[in-house]
Order: C-alpha cells, then sequence, then structure tokens
C-alpha cells in the first residue's frame, strides 16, 4: 500500500530528475510495504549530511516518488531511468536533510495542533487498524514517537520550503504585464489557416491510366463537395470518399501557418472565403480539395488571454531558481559523504 507523511498540500512544480537540480515534490516519504525492502532505519548506510547518515531505504522511498510507477511493477524501474532517477533521489535526500537542518539551526517548530491533526491524517490513509499497525511495525519499529518525528520533520521541510521559495516565487499580475511588454515577440502569431480536406491519391509511382483514373475520381469527388453547403457535410463527405488520414477526423485540420503548407494549397486559401470550396488542387499527383474553415491574420495575443498562463511559467521559472540558489547555499557549507 502507498501511503505518505502529511503535509499542508504544499506542492512544488516537478523538474527533470536528470538534471543538476534536485527533484521537486512535496517533503513526504512514500512507501510500498514490501517484506523485500529494509525497513525504516535499518538500510545500508548510504550518505553522510553533516553527521546525520541516509540510508538505501531513504533512496528507495525517494526513487518510488519519483518514479509511482514502480510500485505497480513489482519495485522495478526501467533501466535506462534507473541511473537519472537515482541521481534525482540521491540530490533529494540531501537537499531535504540539510533543509530539515537549517530549519532545526533556526529553531524553527511544529505547533502541537498541527502535528497532532498532521498524525490523525495519516491514520486515515489506511483502511484498517491492522493496515496502520503493519506499516507502524514494518516502517517506524512500532514506535509512535518515530512516526511523529518523521511527521514533524516532513512539516518542518515544508514550512521552510514554503517560506524560501513559494511565498518568494509568486508573480503578480504587474510582473506579469511588464514581462509581457518587454517580450512582444514571444506572444505574435503568424497567418494561419483552418481548413477541412478531401483528397484523392493514385499510387506511387502510377501508371498513365492509373493517374487517369485518379483524375476522373478527383473529378467526381469535386462535383459532390461543391454541393456541400455547410462543415458537416463537407466531413460526412470526408469521411466516405476521401484518402488522407484527416477523413476519420471529417477532412479536419488544425489551424496551420500559412508558411507550412504547399504552396498551391496556401494559393487556393488566400483568395476564398470562410465556407468556399476550393477547385481540385494538384500536388505531386494527388490531387485535393479544400474547404477553408477559418483565415487567421497576423497578430498578438492578447494580454489577457495570456496572463494566467504566463504567470504560471514565470513563477515554476522563479521556483526552479529559487529552490536552485537554495541547493547551492545550503551545500556550501556542508560535508556530505558517500559511504
Amino acid at each position: 500500500m502507498k501511503y505518505k507523511l502529511p503535509t499542508c498540500g504544499f506542492l512544488l512544480l516537478a523538474c527533470s530528475v536528470a538534471s543538476a537540480q534536485v527533484a521537486s515534490h512535496a517533503p513526504t516519504i512514500s512507501t510500498m510495504v514490501r517484506p523485500s525492502r529494509p525497513p525504516a532505519g535499518a538500510g545500508k548506510p548510504l550518505v553522510r549530511v553533516n553527521g546525520a547518515v541516509l540510508t538505501d531505504s531513504d533512496l528507495l522511498r525517494e526513487e518510488y516518488s519519483i518514479f509511482p510507477y514502480a510500485r505497480q511493477h513489482n519495485g522495478a524501474i526501467p533501466k535506462e531511468m534507473e541511473p537519472q532517477i537515482r541521481s534525482g533521489a540521491l540530490k533529494m535526500i540531501i537537499f531535504e536533510e540539510l533543509i530539515y537542518q537549517e530549519a532545526q539551526r533556526r529553531k524553527m517548530t511544529v505547533p502541537a495542533a498541527q502535528l497532532q491533526r498532521a498524525e490523525v491524517d495519516f491514520r486515515r490513509q489506511f483502511d484498517t487498524p491492522n493496515e496502520y499497525n503493519a506499516v507502524l511495525q514494518n516502517e517506524f519499529h512500532g514506535s509512535r514517537q518515530l512516526l511523529r518525528e518523521k511527521i514533524r520533520r516532513s512539516l518542518l521541510i515544508e514550512a521552510f520550503l514554503k517560506a524560501e521559495v513559494q511565498n518568494k516565487s509568486a508573480v503578480s499580475p504587474v510582473e506579469a504585464k511588464a514581462y509581457y511588454d518587454k517580450n512582444p515577440g514571444r506572444f505574435q502569431y503568424s497567418e494561419s489557416f483552418a481548413f477541412q480536406t478531401i483528397s484523392i491519391m493514385p499510387p506511387a509511382n502510377a501508371t498513365p491510366d492509373q493517374l487517369k483514373e485518379g483524375r476522373k475520381r478527383a473529378d467526381d469527388a469535386l462535383h459532390q463537395a461543391k454541393t456541400t453547403k455547410t462543415e458537416e457535410e463537407f466531413g460526412l463527405l470526408a469521411e466516405k470518399i476521401s484518402e488522407d488520414d484527416y477523413r476519420v477526423m471529417m477532412g479536419e485540420h488544425k489551424a496551420a501557418p500559412g508558411d507550412e503548407l504547399a504552396p498551391p494549397v496556401l494559393k487556393a486559401m488566400l483568395a476564398m472565403k470562410p465556407g468556399e470550396v476550393s477547385d481540385l488542387i494538384e500536388v505531386d499527383h494527388i490531387y485535393t480539395i479544400v474547404r477553408l474553415k477559418e483565415h487567421i491574420p497576423a497578430g498578438k495575443v492578447k494580454f489577457d488571454d495570456v496572463k494566467a498562463q504566463l504567470q504560471k511559467q514565470m513563477q515554476k521559472e522563479k521556483t526552479e531558481q529559487l529552490r536552485a540558489a537554495l541547493d547551492k547555499r545550503l551545500r556550501q557549507n556542508a560535508k556530505i559523504e558517500e559511504l
């Protein structure tokens, strides 16, 4: 069963475990109770951080936090991902230990009522008392005091990160607007077209007779397409007779920039109005009929339309920068020894 030491819900945005930064997630300890895995405190010493020993059990839990799908595959992590996940997990457990030590140095505390609520929340994760007691015994040697200390540690780490990263990474609408005004090129978009197609595609290396037969089918398709009055009618016809892959989507293409379209197709659509159906367009012996849905002129996204997304992206970048700086600062005078 997967469980976690409770937190107040503070989640940092994830970043790649393969990066030079530590992996990002809530400071929780998650595990699946497996007899083949060493219980908490009984693992092999792995690294010493200012005298505090972290074990391979700590590393395993962190690997499961980074790659929870391992629990669904008998604890296995894909071999090609294992080095990156292990590296990220090792960085993370060292990072959290350094944060915990710094929180203690600053004499940060967890209110008794918050600790009590967190312990109750932890127990509520289990369906039966037996499940809870099994975890208490296997992971905490039957000691509620040890469990309470692990919860307190998790809450201290969370409180520290909230003060040093989350609260400082907030991006106001004013900051977002300043970035928007300073980087206009990021929010411009090129001329594009949304359309539907019906295509007749003779075989590759077609014989003259096959090309002639293809042209006949294309003329017939054009005649039928010209009789359609709506997007749906054209789409149903595309499903029935078109030979390109878009037939399964009623011939519909997402909006595409003009410079990504074949020149004959672009030329045809520039002369069309929305709802009009083109004549046959031949490109490399493929006959295409286009129905223009929308011609979108080049322009710039309005700030109000991008504000929320921009604030979120800027906050993510700021969070990663603050986190990396914090990790570097805490490591500067730390004594970290791999065992």
